[in-house]
């Protein structure tokens, strides 16, 4: 005989082949009628907790719409609806790769309802040890640890919004574990090596350009859409408000910088300032500080690229990116003296705690002096 529960509860009875059966109402459907769902098991108190679980579900999704979609279907509308609207260009790119190449091949047939942690942490493990895509019959070596937190992350805010969509109960996301990233040592331009390296700068006639990168720490983007109208002489002011970005295919875009920090004023010296309007002597008319000596617009930011490797294979110096330059800036400041929440605004960064978890590293000599400082301070207590 059926054993009856509070109204909203179910009902809970024993079958006739000896299992349990709860039965309870997980909604209505378009039409006002209920939809009646059951769950079984071997013992009362089992089914008890089953039901109390389900009743929990069915509460917390639309059922409506809870059969809508697969996870390809949902992450392609979640992308074009929430996503795209709201990204740069360069993540648009990321995000449309990631799900066409990685979340619809393997995911995308799973019901969105269905989709487990375990599912995930598949992908997620598959990718970390033979991700690359395959290409005739060459092996396919794992992809970094900050790819795979690439679509963790997209996938992540994919699947919140599922929820909040009452899609789906809770995010099956929270439950995987995506790859460490690895620490890797930062790469400089040692400093004995500055000297050797703006010498050729020099004799290519872009001093101003690399002079300027080493004492600002300017992004790739930033310095190249550098105009005239954005240095203020008297005040020894730059202005930094926006950046190129390459497009896909070829082509540049100036776009505003990715975060609000990004947007800054800097001090520059003036030995900055000297070789800056010495550089606005050779091309007054032209709006761009570093304009391309081929095209006369703005530079090209792979140009920048080819131009700095170029400088380093003339002088022998051993490789190291474009980028590190603007870590090399950072090290030196931290290195002679500069705190690191100045440090942070110089670089636009959105935190002090980002600048201080990325550079603290390369200052051996700062932790040195303060060992020292503190071993003299205690040692007039002994």
């Amino acid at each position: 005989m059926a054993k009856r529960r509070a109204s909203g509860e179910g009902s809970i009875r024993k079958r006739s082949d000896g299992r349990w059966e709860g039965r309870y109402v997980a909604g209505h459907d378009a039409e006002g009628k209920p939809i009646r769902k059951n769950v079984l098991g071997k013992s009362q108190a089992e089914v008890k907790e089953k039901l109390k679980t389900a009743l929990a579900e069915a509460g917390a999704v639309d059922l409506n719409k809870v059969d809508t979609y697969t996870v390809g279907a949902w992450a392609e509308h979640w992308y074009r609806l929430y996503a795209w609207p709201n990204l740069r260009d360069s993540t648009r790119r990321s995000y449309e790769g990631l799900i066409r190449q990685r979340v619809v091949p393997v995911l995308g047939d799973i019901p969105l309802k269905k989709l487990k942690a375990q599912d995930i942490q598949k992908l997620y493990n598959d990718m970390r040890d033979h991700g690359r895509i395959r290409t005739g019959k060459k092996s396919r070596p794992g992809l970094s640890a900050s790819y795979v937190r690439s679509l963790h992350t997209m996938l992540h805010g994919c699947l919140e919004r599922a929820v909040k969509e009452r899609l789906i109960v809770r995010n099956p996301c929270d439950d995987c574990i995506p790859p460490k990233l690895q620490k890797t040592e930062m790469q400089i331009l040692p400093q004995e090596d500055i000297h050797a390296y703006l010498m050729e700068a020099e004799r290519r006639g872009v001093l101003a350009m690399f002079f300027l990168e080493l004492c600002t720490g300017l992004r790739k983007g930033e310095l190249v859409a550098l105009r005239w109208e954005d240095l203020d002489t008297e005040k020894r002011t730059l202005r930094v408000d926006k950046q190129a970005v390459s497009l896909p295919g070829g082509g540049v875009k100036v776009t505003r910088p990715k975060t609000e920090t990004s947007i800054r004023t800097l001090s520059v010296s003036k030995e900055v300032i000297r070789l800056l309007e010495e550089e606005h002597a050779r091309h007054p008319e032209n709006p761009y500080m570093f304009p391309s000596p081929v095209t006369g617009g703005m530079y090209y930011p792979d140009a920048v690229n080819r131009l700095h490797e170029n400088i380093l294979k003339s002088t022998g110096l051993a490789h190291i990116r474009l980028h590190d330059l603007r870590h090399t800036a950072a090290s030196v400041m931290l290195q002679n003296g500069v705190d690191v929440r100045t440090l942070s605004a110089m670089l636009g960064h959105a935190d002090a705690g980002f600048t201080l978890r990325t550079y603290t590293h390369t200052t051996p000599r700062q932790l040195a002096e303060a060992a020292d400082m503190m071993g003299s301070l205690m040692a007039q207590s002994l």
